[in-house]
């Protein structure tokens, strides 16, 4: 299935029913008086986040939404039909965006979770609803309000506990692939993953999603190579891991790299909870993996794991971490939504 994130779409909720303009014509009576019906409402548009959706590749064939009009109103006081409401599935994780991009209008984060994009119209009154003392056969009703329309922005962003960030060939494609089910494709040359990669990891009957975005370079956030389009989907993650290339000559060029294009799409994004990732050891004797690990260490202040994912080196130890880290802010993130609702 083709990776599709971003799509733009045209909305129009049903046009309310006009009103009907009648009398009522029964023998033996004389004076019948109006009994033009209502209009019925036109349809809503209503946009449904789905868990089993991944992607918005369905909105490539179809960009045009129409929901129902409703049903003209009719003599003998019949109401028209309201019009059949229009359902639109998207992922979990998609926001709806307006036209420029500028107003999030919806950020659909839970499965089921309903919003309705478009109103549809009211629907016209009959002629029965305008008589009055001095006008006993009106015969004018009111014709149906149009119904919202308007062009708008799907943006998916996946739902995942942790994103992986590193350079090309860093190893990130192995890495998700040595601790999940999950299978993308790897290679010897950059750019091996075009698009995000999603992974569930289960390590001690505990599990977490993993995210893997395509290798940013140096003026990402320029669009040098695929540029910082895909960070969007680590937005939501409570946990960054950012695996380096332990077979650089130069590993802090290559952390401050990434750092600086993180930075420059967003200092939110760069304030994450970051875990740093030393790859490759496999191929590093154990006097090389020492220095580069204390260089980095120094440079940032922080803990520097050592792992080979394609030989599972020092694996089931970071994993094990990282979901005792993932757990910690989760519990954190609730405590300030408490917090914040009070």
């Amino acid at each position: 299935m083709k990776f599709l994130d971003q799509v733009k779409i045209y909305i129009q909720a049903g046009d309310g029913g006009a009103g009907s303009v009648s009398f009522r014509r029964e023998k033996y009576v004389e004076f019948g008086g109006p009994d033009g019906g209502d209009g019925g409402d036109g349809a809503d548009v209503i946009v449904e986040a789905l868990e089993n959706l991944n992607t918005l590749i369905d909105f490539r064939y179809q960009q045009h939404f129409k929901a129902e009009k409703g049903h003209h109103g009719m003599g003998k006081g019949r109401n028209g039909a309201k019009g059949k409401l229009m359902l639109i599935k998207v992922p979990v994780g998609t926001q709806i965006l307006d036209e420029n991009k500028e107003i999030v209008l919806a950020d659909m984060i839970k499965p089921g979770q309903q919003f309705i994009i478009a109103k549809g119209g009211k629907g016209g009154r009959g002629n029965s609803h305008f008589k009055s003392s001095t006008n006993q056969a009106p015969r004018y009703a009111e014709q149906g309000r149009k119904g919202e329309e308007k062009w708008v922005w799907l943006r998916l962003k996946l739902i995942a506990d942790v994103g992986l960030v590193g350079l090309p060939n860093a190893g990130k494609s192995t890495f998700l692939a040595a601790s999940s089910q999950a299978r993308p494709k790897i290679a010897d040359y950059p750019f091996t993953t075009l698009h995000p990669q999603l992974g569930v990891v289960d390590i001690d009957d505990r599990q977490f999603v993993l995210a893997d975005i395509p290798g940013l370079i140096e003026g990402a956030h320029e669009g040098a190579g695929l540029g910082d389009r895909f960070l969007g989907h680590i937005e939501r993650c409570a946990v960054l891991i950012h695996l380096i290339d332990g077979t650089q000559e130069n590993i802090i060029d290559a952390y401050k790299t990434i750092r600086g294009e993180l930075k420059a799409y967003s200092p939110l994004l760069a304030k994450k909870l970051e875990i740093i990732v030393i790859n490759k050891i496999d191929a590093l004797s154990e006097t090389d993996i020492q220095t580069k690990q204390q260089e980095l260490r120094q440079k940032t202040r922080k803990k520097v794991w050592v792992v080979s994912a394609v030989a599972g080196l020092g694996m089931k130890v970071l994993l094990r971490h990282i979901i005792d880290v993932v757990i910690q802010q989760k519990q954190i993130a609730v405590e300030n939504s408490v917090q914040n609702s009070l």
